[in-house]
């Protein structure tokens, strides 16, 4: 169950009301689940994440395959069950084999992994487990990705980081129209 009630108009810092009414046109309603129902209730930090979002989702030179498997990556390894049911389907379509996912969640052996892939998954271990990236995890990053590729998985992963921190922090609820199974906590 959620921490917080949904925002509404009135709940928000009197000097944030017009990014709340213009996130609310866009939304059409106050997000009930995920961290955009934590956000809202600081609208103009909601807008400015929003920007980062969209940026890192629309404009990265980053393939979605790869910016998926990133998002999957940090919903495993921050437990994030929102993040993982947002994404799971949409990283298979975006062409993360099944059993790569699956292994994923599960936390079982990956099948063979092609190199950007490899790339992906081992950066965002090993930051997410020690803290820090090896150097050979980053070159084998800055090879597969390049520089602003390197730069953009970082602020993938740091951008989703903030989500599942709101989301597991303030317990969001999931949606009742999930897909995909829980992961394994």
């Amino acid at each position: 169950m959620a921490r917080l009630p949904l925002a509404s108009r009135e709940s928000v810092p009197e000097n944030q009301r017009a990014a709340f009414d213009e996130l609310l046109r866009g939304y059409g309603s106050v997000p009930r689940y995920g961290p955009s129902s934590v956000m809202i209730h600081v609208p103009k930090a909601h807008q400015l994440v929003n920007a980062v979002n969209n940026y890192l989702r629309s404009e990265s030179s980053l393939p979605k395959k790869i910016q998926e498997l990133a998002m999957l990556v940090t919903a495993r390894e921050l437990d994030c069950q929102h993040i993982w049911n947002a994404h799971a389907a949409s990283a298979r379509k975006a062409g993360v084999r099944d059993a790569i996912v699956d292994a994923l969640r599960d936390r079982k052996e990956f099948p063979s992994l092609a190199p950007d892939e490899a790339a992906v998954v081992h950066y965002g271990q090993e930051f997410f487990r020690t803290h820090r990236v090896s150097r050979g995890a980053f070159q084998a990053a800055l090879e597969q990705l390049g520089r602003q590729g390197v730069v953009e998985l970082s602020m993938v992963l740091g951008n989703y980081s903030l989500l599942a921190l709101l989301i597991n922090s303030f317990d969001t609820d999931l949606p009742s129209d999930r897909t995909e199974r829980l992961l394994p906590v």
